[in-house]
């Protein structure tokens, strides 16, 4: 096979330097291919008219090529490639324009203008792609399209000599161009006299029933189709309107109208009942901060240190479910984001902790976790046990620390772990005999259905909490 050099002193006007401009580029042409997964060509300007040189080509490695074989020294012609001989003439980009290749394949082409030192186009550089399967489905769409205007008319027609559209489930209402009513079926004619139309209702004006709802405007504005409620009272009507066309011009029309009072009767009492929800979770979150209120006062008036704790743990432990129950007022859901829960329930527990003197800092990392109330509560509870005891326990002795609270989930299994903050655990294969580690092994075991492992770091004991993951709980 020739040479680009030699194909392009064979077959075009460009002068040598220009064509070692295009070699240097052809050079590149295999990366380029592989990177858009393309096939990728430079065709350059033909000694004749309307047509070009195809001066070099690359099939990706990295997908599916368009060509079997190479189509080097071939030329393109402007009736099958436009955009390559516009590209050359005009010396502009031309982006999206559809060809049929040398082998008769459809395909979309991105052509890139190459120009010399002097601004003179001396090729293009082009990416091409297989748009067949693209062409195929719009001619189905157009084929559906034409169907469906022919079962249009059928109706239309057997409608008005039979008897079969009566069967229908939905309401149904045909009408002519000028949107007179032409015909109603019986189900049709029940819900018109539900809001009030009696029987005959064939030869009435569409907007007797309906206003302008279906106007003609209305049509040309959303395509031919038209969505719309009705409501009447207690009753409310789910109405589709499509146009009939024929020949470009609309020749009528039809019109389904459906029942769904019951199903708006069920989203209003489950709106209701989701504010409802909203309210309780809403008013508990009130009583138990009230609650942690009364307790922080009594709290105060005591000189014991050791009632003092007990009491900062007890109002811990109360902050832990209200935050729950905040974020359930929030929603109106039976599920919380418990990533949010964490950070908000973390800043609240660390900040009750400030008399013991540590400057603590929290930071919650790691995925969105979404979980049920029961178990958002429990999982809550043992956060705040165990962020009360990184805090006391935490920092080797020192002043200030970090502790990290990380979510994550894996497959049937998710995970909360606590670490930093220096907390020294001096057995964690043995049970502890504090009240908090009791609350959060019972917790874990009974509520979660998990497990709780400890692991020495360099800089303390990081706590895991693993669990399952239970059906009502999700990612997102």
């Amino acid at each position: 096979m020739a040479s680009l050099r030699e194909l392009c002193e064979v077959h075009t006007t460009l002068v040598p330097e220009d064509v070692q401009q295009i070699e240097e580029l052809a050079q590149y042409l295999q990366l380029f291919a592989d990177i858009s997964q393309s096939d990728m060509f430079i065709d350059c300007p033909a000694v004749g008219e309307n047509e070009a040189l195809v001066a070099a080509q690359a099939h990706p490695t990295t997908a599916k090529s368009l060509y079997k074989t190479s189509v080097v020294g071939q030329m393109a012609l402007a009736e099958n490639e436009p955009a390559v001989l516009s590209s050359l003439l005009t010396g502009e980009p031309v982006i999206g324009s559809r060809g049929i290749s040398q082998e008769q394949i459809v395909m979309r082409q991105n052509v890139m203008p190459i120009k010399n030192a002097c601004g003179v186009t001396i090729g293009t550089l082009i990416m091409e792609r297989d748009i067949s399967a693209e062409v195929e489905q719009e001619k189905n769409v157009e084929l559906l399209m034409e169907t469906t205007e022919q079962l249009s008319e059928t109706l239309l027609k057997l409608a008005k000599e039979s008897k079969f559209l009566s069967l229908i489930h939905e309401g149904m209402i045909l009408f002519d161009y000028r949107r007179v009513i032409t015909y109603v079926n019986t189900r049709a004619c029940q819900l018109l006299r539900a809001i009030g139309h009696e029987a005959p209702l064939e030869g009435k004006p569409l907007a007797q029933c309906f206003a302008d709802m279906f106007a003609k405007e209305r049509f040309q504005q959303s395509g031919g189709v038209v969505f719309a409620e009705f409501q009447s009272g207690n009753l409310c009507l789910q109405l589709k309107a499509v146009s009939i066309v024929r020949d470009e011009t609309e020749v009528g029309g039809i019109l389904l109208l459906r029942d769904i009072s019951e199903i708006k009767e069920k989203e209003k009492q489950l709106m209701i009942k989701s504010a409802v929800i909203k309210e309780i979770h809403h008013r508990v979150k009130n009583n138990l901060q009230t609650i942690g209120s009364l307790l922080r006062l009594q709290m105060r008036r005591s000189a014991s240190p050791e009632l003092k704790r007990v009491y900062r743990e007890s109002i811990n432990r109360i902050i832990s479910i209200a935050t729950v129950h905040e974020f359930l007022a929030q929603n109106g859901q039976e599920q919380v984001d418990f990533r949010e829960v964490a950070d908000k329930l973390a800043k609240a527990i660390v900040s009750s902790m400030a008399a013991y003197g540590k400057r603590m800092e929290v930071r919650v990392t790691g995925e969105k976790q979404y979980l049920a109330a029961d178990r958002a509560t429990a999982l809550a509870l043992i956060l705040g046990e165990l962020l009360q005891t990184s805090v006391i326990h935490g920092a080797a002795g020192s002043q200030d620390g970090t502790i990290t609270v990380g979510l994550r989930q894996k497959g049937a299994f998710a995970q909360l772990t606590l670490s930093g903050g220096g907390m020294v655990v001096s057995d964690p294969t043995v049970p502890h005999d504090q009240l908090g580690l009791q609350i959060v092994q019972t917790l874990i075991a009974e509520d979660l259905g998990g497990k709780l492992t400890f692991t020495r770091t360099g800089q303390g004991t990081a706590m895991t909490i693993t669990y399952p993951v239970r059906k009502g709980d999700s990612e997102e």
